[in-house]
């Protein structure tokens, strides 16, 4: 069988190449790029571009910005 996700409106800010990182992204020495945040699922490494997108129970998640592309538009 095959299923299409339902049509869901998210919130996201992308995390910037530089300066302050959104709410939830913070500093990880242990990091390989230096930024985390706390999902559902654990720690996740986070790289400056990434998009941070809150789902729809308020958690945070990291999505690389060629896959928001793929999968999202401005509404």
């Amino acid at each position: 069988m095959k299923y299409r996700k339902k049509p869901v409106v998210i919130e996201a800010v992308q995390v910037p190449m530089s300066g302050i990182v959104p709410e939830g992204v913070y500093p990880d020495e242990t990091s390989g790029t230096g930024l985390s945040i706390n999902t559902l699922e654990g720690k996740h490494e986070v790289t400056r571009g990434d998009w941070i997108i809150t789902g729809v129970k308020g958690e945070k998640y990291p999505c690389k910005p060629d896959i928001f592309e793929m999968t999202y538009e401005l509404v």
